[in-house]
């Protein structure tokens, strides 16, 4: 069973930056970013392959950046440029089970951590 504990959300200002990271008890292949902001969907925000390949949501290009370690086991959200419309609580997903839904479906993803909240104030 894969287990993903987050961490480095937090408070800033509009225009500053935060770094994300999620820590996997074994190798996944691919690891997902998500976000819920309060009355919403949880949405996907950046996704990363094997080979490490990305994808993200138009919201967040250009801003944010996926990056992985060599073992396969922690990922890196680097979120530039922050907006206020950023503030979500920030979940890391794995053990995609690719239902053909697309990357940033949660349905893909069995595996969750517990969150991390960030709040972006203008």
């Amino acid at each position: 069973q894969v287990q993903l504990v987050e961490s480095g959300g937090g408070s800033v200002q509009a225009g500053g930056s935060l770094r994300l990271t999620c820590v996997a008890n074994k190798y996944n292949a691919i690891m997902a970013w998500f976000r819920q902001a309060p009355g919403k969907r949880r949405e996907g925000v950046a996704y990363i392959n094997e080979r490490y390949s990305t994808a993200y949501s138009n919201s967040v290009k250009c801003r944010f950046n996926i990056s992985r370690d060599s073992a396969k086991t922690t990922v890196y959200l680097q979120m530039n440029m922050l907006k206020p419309e950023d503030t979500a609580t920030y979940y890391c997903a794995a053990d995609r089970r690719s239902r053909g839904l697309g990357w940033d479906n949660e349905l893909e993803y069995v595996a969750w951590g517990q969150g991390t909240p960030v709040t972006v104030s203008s």
